[in-house]
């Protein structure tokens, strides 16, 4: 019986110790997930801190002092945010400063014609003779539809550039929109003696593309392409690009990667009608189509090349 007693004893307190071991072990856990949750804590508001005080404009990145994969984590997405931030106010300080060069370039496009026209207003009125005067006419006329050609083009660039605007997209045989497009073009071409040279390698050849919204492309490429090129006006069809190109003259040397930028002229002085707006249309329009407008150099020719949607 004292022996039963005695071992009884004996388990109870292998019991009751065994009770303090894991309630040692318990508040040993709970102490240090406390510690861990504070220093979580002291790290999150030290990362607040640093985004409060951080200068907007600085470089300045987010590092970490309580080192452990959660919070290297949150401080990678902080410097990505940070990042795509920068990014993006660069790119607002760049296109305000286009947007400014571009509205003193559209200035500049809309007072020559107009001050043109107004000279030759006041020498009408100066002149008595009746041949001066006629030619004073025609010169303000040319100016004024030089002016109107400006508008009609800032019109439809704003048109194409609607984000809002809607294109009907279906399958369009490419080939008949040309062909309308250059039968439109042919007293253009007949006055500068050239002619289109039209190359496809499939005849049959279709995209996904708007039939209107395609012609304005095809037009004004080849507006483009007669207004300042020279030679004849080449047209090729692989695959699904289609290639404008034919020579340049002399002197003339575009940026092939700012042709379809806003207003962008290769001529410092600005001469000439459009305000380089045709190309610009053309690259939102292809946009919209899921289509890709580029330029490059094949030797002294330059070539604009249109990859359509399938």
């Amino acid at each position: 019986m004292r022996q039963r007693v005695g071992c009884a004893g004996h388990e109870e307190k292998e019991a009751v110790a065994m009770f303090e071991l894991l309630l040692a072990g318990f508040v040993l856990v709970v102490a240090c997930a406390a510690g861990a949750v504070a220093l979580y804590e002291r790290e999150l508001r030290r990362l607040a801190r640093f985004l409060e005080e951080r200068d907007p404009a600085s470089n300045e990145r987010a590092g970490v002092e309580f080192a452990t994969s959660g919070t290297r984590a949150l401080a990678r997405a902080v410097n990505a945010t940070l990042d795509a931030q920068r990014e993006a106010s660069a790119a607002a300080v760049e296109h305000a400063r286009a947007f400014r060069r571009d509205l003193a370039a559209l200035s500049h496009d809309i007072r020559t014609p107009l001050a043109g026209a107004q000279g030759y207003l006041q020498l009408y009125a100066r002149t008595k003779d009746e041949a001066e005067r006629a030619r004073c006419v025609a010169e303000a006329r040319e100016r004024l539809a030089a002016m109107r050609t400006l508008t009609d083009r800032l019109f439809d660039h704003a048109k194409a550039a609607d984000p809002d605007a809607e294109l009907t997209l279906e399958r369009v045989e490419v080939l008949p929109v040309l062909a309308d497009v250059l039968a439109a073009a042919y007293p253009d071409f007949l006055e500068r003696g050239t002619a289109p040279v039209v190359d496809f390698a499939d005849e049959e050849f279709s995209a996904t593309a708007d039939a209107d919204a395609l012609a304005r492309v095809f037009a004004n490429l080849v507006t483009n392409a007669l207004r300042h090129g020279a030679g004849d006006v080449r047209i090729i069809q692989r695959g699904r690009t289609l290639s404008f190109s034919n020579a340049v003259p002399a002197g003339a040397a575009p940026d092939a990667e700012r042709l379809f930028d806003r207003f962008y002229k290769a001529d410092a002085a600005r001469g000439g009608e459009g305000a380089g707006l045709g190309l610009s249309i053309v690259a939102s329009l292809c946009e919209k189509m899921g289509a890709k407008a580029a330029a490059h150099w094949e030797g002294d020719e330059l070539a604009i090349t249109l990859t359509l949607a399938e």
